[in-house]
């Protein structure tokens, strides 16, 4: 029962300098927990970040069985943790940089857990609780978005050449040569940054879960990045392409906003789950071939035999 007293006096002091302490923000009245929920927007291109706590607690109830039987001995390794996530707080705290205190709270929690619960529970709670650094906000992407919004101008503009729809580059617009529609700027918004941190979002949720090796999650992972850019191009495409041979506004407006849902994420997320496929030599959700079963028992059988006397 004391280690849970422990437990919740733990989460009251992450309560009071998470929420409480009201130190970020234009007037410096926001807590750093208020600063990221306003992060979160368009504009950083992290509308998706309020989903990361939701997937952070289900990655730790999809293991609950796991972590209940991994528990043992702390180690008082985790409270050096615990000291290096407080030093960041006293960083960010102190030069009012809401990014370094919020980039503390995984060393802070998965400092505690190797303390009450051991190596086992903190090896198992390492990637769901740093996982929440990929919600943070950084400015370095938005100095990406030009990039990106440059590359899928142009390759958007290759590939509706392909299907005969004739159009010319000029920066991030692209203007058609013979079409009747307006010219479509490739906004920040459409450059495939939101899309991308979204995509990387649930690979990494998705590798985490996987039943591969290390290397194959790895190249799970990054599949999103080119998965990304690759799905945001096409639809890029079909919108220069309905406008061209269909409805520009329908095209402009409509399908500008609906696209994402219906194209994009269906197209990446079958593409992840075909990447997946391939590495494992199998759809994840089928069993192991009768043949690799039998393999595996007869060597087991074999070892049986040998080792009896």
């Amino acid at each position: 029962m004391g280690i849970w007293v422990v437990v919740g006096l733990c989460v009251v002091a992450l309560a009071w300098f998470y929420l409480g302490q009201q130190r970020y923000g234009p007037d410096r009245t926001f807590s750093a927990a208020k600063w990221i929920w306003h992060a979160w927007n368009p504009e950083t291109g992290y509308e998706h970040g309020p989903i990361f706590p939701l997937v952070i607690a289900g990655l730790i109830i999809y293991q609950i069985r796991t972590l209940r039987g991994l528990r043992s001995e702390g180690s008082w390794l985790g409270l050096a943790i615990v000291l290096i996530g407080a030093i960041f707080y006293a960083l960010g705290h102190r030069a009012l940089q809401p990014r370094i205190t919020m980039g503390a709270l995984p060393f802070l929690m998965w400092g505690s857990a190797l303390y009450l619960w051991g190596w086992g529970v903190a090896r198992m709670l390492a990637f769901p609780l740093f996982f929440f650094w990929m919600a943070i906000p950084l400015p370095s992407f938005q100095q990406a978005t030009v990039q990106l919004q440059l590359l899928v101008a142009n390759f958007s503009q290759i590939l509706s050449g392909w299907l005969r729809v004739e159009t010319y580059v000029d920066g991030t617009t692209v203007l058609p040569v013979k079409g009747n529609w307006e010219p479509l700027e490739i906004a920040g918004g459409c450059s495939g940054i939101r899309s991308l941190m979204a995509l990387l979002m649930i690979s990494a949720a998705w590798a985490y879960v996987a039943k591969i090796s290390f290397w194959k999650r790895a190249v799970l992972f990054l599949a999103a990045i080119p998965l990304a850019i690759f799905g945001n191009i096409l639809r890029i495409t079909s919108i220069f392409v309905i406008a061209d041979y269909g409805d520009p506004k329908w095209a402009r407006e409509t399908w500008h906003d609906w696209s994402g849902l219906l194209l994009f994420y269906p197209i990446s997320i079958g593409f992840l789950l075909l990447t997946h496929s391939i590495l494992e030599g199998r759809f994840p959700w089928k069993r192991a071939p009768r043949r690799e079963v039998r393999r595996v028992v007869r060597q087991a059988l074999a070892q049986s035999t040998t080792s009896s006397p």
